[in-house]
């Protein structure tokens, strides 16, 4: 692939995520914030609305606003520069960097929430009977699948390359 082309599929990966994330919430802060929660699949899945002022699992909703503006806000942030700026110029593999797009953007998503609304709306929750995950959104399954990509292919590239130890 030629560098334009992977530009071209990372800015598609980057558009497509924080677009998918802006569109559901949009869709669920006009149907769901003031309506119960509704489940389906025997209720393995559930769609409700929630503001969330903290991190996962809301750890941090509870520190000062000026504590959670520099935490979540401009330490987010800078993170997420971070990672995009090491993976650029570590010349890091094609997989990882769709792997660092689709988390910078999930987590780029999610900061504009903050940033606009000082906090971000979460509305998933998976489970089955009283084993059931946290309240999340599209941005935040775009920071897993990100970093699950990164950390896969880490390991590839780990494991197919030559062994530099003695034996």
């Amino acid at each position: 692939m030629t560098r334009i082309g992977l530009r071209f599929v990372l800015l598609i990966a980057i558009g497509a995520t924080i677009g998918c994330d802006r569109v559901t919430k949009h869709v669920v802060a006009t149907t769901l914030s003031e309506a119960s929660s509704r489940s389906f699949l025997a209720d393995t899945f559930r769609l409700e609305y929630a503001e969330n002022t903290g991190a996962f699992l809301g750890l941090g909703a509870d520190w000062p606003l000026p504590v959670r503006t520099a935490v979540f806000g401009i330490g987010n942030g800078l993170l997420l520069l971070a990672v995009a700026v090491v993976a650029l110029r570590s010349r890091w593999p094609r997989r990882s960097l769709v792997g660092v797009a689709i988390f910078v953007a999930g987590g780029a998503s999610n900061l504009l929430d903050r940033i606009t609304y000082g906090m971000v709306i979460d509305f998933m929750n998976v489970g089955i009977g009283p084993l059931r995950t946290g309240i999340f959104n599209v941005a935040d399954m775009a920071i897993m699948l990100g970093a699950g990509i990164i950390v896969l292919e880490g390991y590839r590239c780990a494991r197919h390359s030559p062994s530099t130890g003695s034996r």
